[in-house]
């Protein structure tokens, strides 16, 4: 009980803390819409950078084809490196996409709770479709997000698994089992890689139709 009573107070307080941000951005005239484009211009951004991420740890394992000798502590601190590098830019992917969650949820809930303020009853129609619209338009971009953020799972999973082995192993035959992980490597990174551009063309046009509304 104390714990389930110390994480709601918590959460309260996080949630406290958000909207007293949104509260004390939007007296200096930044509202949530415009962070909303914002961060999901970060999450752009972050998804740009986990791509370039996992191309270079493909590089670094693709080197192992081609090893022929040399300081296998050296190769397994570059792997490690990679691996380490990889997880960070995923976890920045994830956190980009969480601060997005809460921004919208903000903004959609204050714009519901204002449709009850209008006098007009065709502007409240007027502004009830473009709601309906730009939440619809919100729910796929996040979806394409999620679907990326998925992908990466595979990713850090075998590099991971190589640096593991890599740590206990350090010798050339360790190397060896390593390359038969290359392709299935390759072909996940290019998974992840595919769904990010398409959640980043998504992110684009629901930054297009937010500014139009």
């Amino acid at each position: 009980m104390p714990y389930l009573l110390a994480l709601l107070l918590s959460i309260t307080t996080l949630t406290g803390c958000q909207s007293a941000y949104y509260s004390a951005m939007e007296q200096v005239g930044i509202h949530k819409r415009d962070i909303m484009v914002d961060r999901v211009e970060e999450a752009n951004e972050a998804q740009q950078d986990a791509q370039t991420q996992f191309t270079s740890a493909l590089d670094a394992l693709k080197a192992l084809n081609h090893f022929d000798g040399g300081e296998l502590e050296a190769v397994y601190n570059n792997i490690n490196d990679q691996y380490e590098a990889s997880s960070e830019a995923a976890e920045k992917v994830s956190s980009r996409i969480a601060a997005i969650e809460d921004v919208a949820n903000a903004l959609f809930d204050e714009w519901q709770d204002e449709l009850s303020l209008y006098s007009s009853a065709s502007l409240r129609r007027d502004s009830e479709r473009k709601l309906k619209s730009t939440e619809a338009s919100y729910k796929r971009m996040l979806a394409a997000m999620h679907r990326a953020e998925q992908k990466m799972t595979p990713v850090l999973n075998t590099l991971r698994d190589n640096t593991l082995y890599l740590k206990h192993n350090l010798n050339a035959a360790a190397i060896g089992s390593l390359q038969g992980d290359f392709n299935s490597l390759q072909r996940d990174i290019q998974r992840a890689i595919t769904d990010m551009e398409a959640a980043i063309a998504e992110s684009e046009r629901f930054i297009s139709h937010l500014k139009r509304g």
